[in-house]
């Protein structure tokens, strides 16, 4: 099994992927959102059989210093280990920095992301309409991470997006999510834990880690009414190509 989406700690990171290991879990994407952190994830990924990283500035970051770093995560992005560009997106919910500024960060990743030809990884809170109109002149492949807004699923269904859920879709209050997850296609379907937020249900509470992504992977087969293993091959498949694993 393949976590999607992970932020792995640099200080517990052989305890966690050990556990991992144990729970069935083979394979990390680590996410990065600023090029400090990027180049921990590379340094892990280099490290760790199955762990590989995508490299973003968050939206949380435009405004700041780290917005102008987009040349050190072009140079991050050469390496063999870097899978994706993000998470990278607009966030309208926390409103940490500037919408404009958002939304300028936010394209030229999605230009970066067409020149190194990698797909993108996109966090999208409470800005749905922008974040469809800057997805509409990107030629390449989108990730919706962590899932949370149903009113992006036609765009994602009618666009070929993928769509990744994660622990918040097992929570009792989230009904819309489990009806999402019957209508993404099988090869679109992808699976993560967000770590170290957001864990699934029977550890909620808890510091989240991908071990925990086989709960949400059981949730979501038992919602599309198919054995665990076959759901399973199909998320490793689809990781498998979305990211050029």
């Amino acid at each position: 099994m393949i976590d999607t989406h992970a932020h792995l700690d640099p200080a517990d990171a052989d305890e966690v992927l050990e556990r991992a290991r144990v729970a069935g879990v083979d394979r990390v994407v680590t996410v990065a959102t600023t090029v400090e952190a990027g180049l921990a994830a590379l340094e892990l990924a280099a490290l760790h059989q199955g762990v590989h990283a995508a490299l973003g500035i968050h939206p949380h970051e435009a405004g700041r210093a780290e917005a102008g770093s987009l040349a050190g995560l072009r140079e991050l992005l050469g390496s063999d280990r870097a899978v994706a560009v993000g998470e990278t997106g607009l966030d309208y919910y926390r409103d940490y920095a500037p919408r404009e500024a958002q939304r300028e960060l936010f394209d030229a990743q999605l230009r970066l992301a067409e020149e190194v030809g990698k797909p993108v990884v996109i966090h999208t809170r409470a800005a749905d309409e922008d974040t469809v109109a800057a997805l509409s002149a990107f030629s390449g492949t989108v990730i919706l991470h962590c899932f949370s807004s149903p009113a992006l699923l036609d765009s994602a269904l009618e666009n070929g997006w993928y769509v990744s859920f994660a622990g918040n879709v097992t929570y009792p209050g989230a009904p819309e999510l489990r009806e999402a997850v019957r209508l993404v296609p099988a090869e679109r379907l992808l699976i993560e834990t967000d770590s170290p937020y957001l864990a699934p249900q029977p550890v909620r509470g808890r510091r989240n880690e991908p071990a925990y992504v086989m709960h949400t992977l059981a949730v979501l087969a038992e919602l599309r009414s198919v054995p665990s293993e076959e759901l399973e091959r199909q998320v490793d498949a689809n990781a498998t190509t979305v990211f050029g694993l």
